[in-house]
């Protein structure tokens, strides 16, 4: 048996580097009989992957798509190359992409040989990508969370509070969500008994334990992670009345740091939050849209200074 399945993954990958083999040429790789090559492209055909067979001059064996995407058989280089890919994906900030490549890189890391592991890691370490206001995360932090997350099991950590205090705690994860510039965590906080968010970048020493926990009955994460990025973690909360209807507006606006509520058609709430109140001024000024600051006073004047600023600037020129 041992030798069958060793020579039908030898098959599966001679199929998965070119695009046709004739009966004859497979079986001289793989020093077998015709016979038996078509035997092992039944038990290919069997899990799931579509092998189609032509009879005739330039007919042959040839692997193809099927309905749903089977297992794929990698060499050293190219297990390598994947996962080198993933972990920049990772980081990007492509919508959907960042989580996309966390959960692949989760599961090629837990069948990938240390070896290449350590190959993988060498490779990223020695990488220097060139960001934008962005928080750098580590890896080896992201693929622990995505498989606590998956496997049910609480995570422990050190954590920088925003005002620097440092904190332990004792985690139920449930989802990672990247924001583009960050990377946050919706978890159960098992001492707080709350949800809570938690970024990445403030995180030291994550460990995870042998506790399983039963999920647990839980918002939206990425919903949640957007209410609590765009709100509690800043010091002014602005409420601004847009005279636009909400898809104009959401077309002018970034859903990680404004909430958009319909107030009739031809106008929308905009809730926002920052810890310099410039930039809420200039982001209300780049909508291009009449506004009205409901609130706080203290934007007003912001506001007011901005135009000011920029008036005396255009007049110099």
């Amino acid at each position: 048996m041992g030798d069958t399945t060793e020579r039908t993954l030898r098959l599966l990958g001679l199929l998965q580097q070119r695009p046709v083999w004739s009966g004859p040429e497979l079986a001289a790789r793989l020093g077998v009989t015709t016979r038996s090559i078509r035997r092992d492209v039944e038990r290919l055909r069997a899990l799931g992957y579509p092998v189609h067979a032509a009879q005739g001059v330039g007919g042959g064996y040839q692997l193809g798509r099927g309905r749903e995407l089977p297992p794929l058989l990698l060499d050293d280089a190219e297990a390598v190359a994947i996962a080198v890919s993933l972990r920049l994906a990772a980081g990007g900030t492509v919508s959907g992409a960042s989580e996309a490549a966390l959960s692949t890189l989760a599961k090629l890391d837990q069948v990938m040989p240390p070896r290449l592991r350590s190959e993988v890691k060498a490779i990223h370490e020695a990488t220097v990508t060139l960001t934008s206001a962005k928080d750098v995360v580590d890896g080896d932090v992201l693929l622990t969370l995505a498989r606590a997350c998956r496997d049910l099991v609480r995570v422990r950590f050190g954590y920088d509070a925003r005002d620097g205090a440092a904190t332990e705690r004792r985690v139920e994860p449930v989802r990672l969500v990247a924001t583009g510039r960050r990377w946050y965590l919706m978890a159960w906080d098992v001492d707080r008994e709350d949800w809570r968010t938690f970024r990445l970048d403030r995180m030291r020493e994550v460990v995870p334990s042998t506790w399983r926990f039963t999920a647990r009955e839980h918002p939206d994460p990425a919903e949640y992670v957007r209410r609590s990025v765009s709100h509690s973690p800043f010091s002014h909360h602005a409420r601004v009345r847009v005279h636009a209807s909400l898809a104009e507006v959401a077309e002018r606006t970034d859903a990680r740091w404004a909430t958009l509520t319909v107030i009739d058609e031809e106008t929308t709430l905009l809730e926002s939050s920052a810890d310099a109140l410039e930039w809420l001024a200039f982001h209300i000024a780049w909508l291009g849209f009449e506004c009205e600051i409901l609130d706080p006073p203290e934007l007003r004047a912001a506001a007011t200074g901005l135009a000011d600023r920029l008036q005396r600037s255009a007049a110099s020129g």
